[in-house]
């Protein structure tokens, strides 16, 4: 078990804002990346202020260094082996919590030839991905080329493929949602099964 304690915190602070800033597009200040880490195109990934990512992560931007394709916003915090995969676009909002072994990508590998391996038919892009402001990503979740809106919650062990929206609990494969917030009366309020909420 690797200690995150206040002396490796401050190593790993200091090691992000000197030698890893100098590669990324952008790392804000008292961001935090715990390594091991794999970085795929850091010209091309934005890290916002106070973000946290654990140790064991990979992260992959897109090859195009002169445009941002992944971007992390301010006072996010992301659990250990997260994978994230923003080779065109992919915007994880302020305060967002993102529990261990979470996969994110807009992108998926192309299997349709069957003479030719999967590694090697190349990726096609999905749709962007967005996750909204203030929200609750659970422990080994997947968001598949679809968007998470503003203070969702999105159970453990959920497959995102279609855009879930503001205020909704979401769970599932494919993820469907369960609850939903009702500012008139200020309180969660259950779906009905079989009830399409958009």
């Amino acid at each position: 078990m690797r200690s995150t304690n206040k002396l490796n915190k401050v190593i790993w602070l200091l090691i992000t804002q000197t030698i890893l800033k100098l590669c990324f597009a952008e790392i804000s200040e008292r961001a935090i990346l715990f390594f091991p880490l794999q970085i795929d195109n850091p010209r091309s990934i934005s890290i916002g202020k106070k973000v946290f990512i654990s140790n064991d992560a990979w992260i992959a931007g897109g090859k195009d260094s002169s445009e941002v394709s992944l971007r992390i916003d301010d006072y996010t915090r992301i659990g250990h082996f997260f994978h994230c995969i923003g080779l065109h676009n992919v915007h994880i909002g302020k305060s967002v919590l993102i529990a261990d072994k979470v996969f994110i990508s807009d992108s998926s590998h192309r299997f349709e030839d069957v003479s030719i391996p999967v590694f090697d038919q190349g990726m096609e892009q999905l749709k962007a991905v967005n996750i909204g402001d203030e929200s609750w990503i659970g422990e080994n979740v997947s968001i598949l080329g679809a968007s998470v809106g503003r203070h969702c919650v999105i159970g453990a062990n959920s497959v995102v493929t279609r855009d879930i929206p503001d205020y909704c609990v979401a769970v599932g494969s494919p993820a469907k949602v369960i609850k939903r917030y009702d500012p008139s009366k200020q309180i969660w309020i259950p779906v009905n099964k079989g009830e399409e909420y958009e």
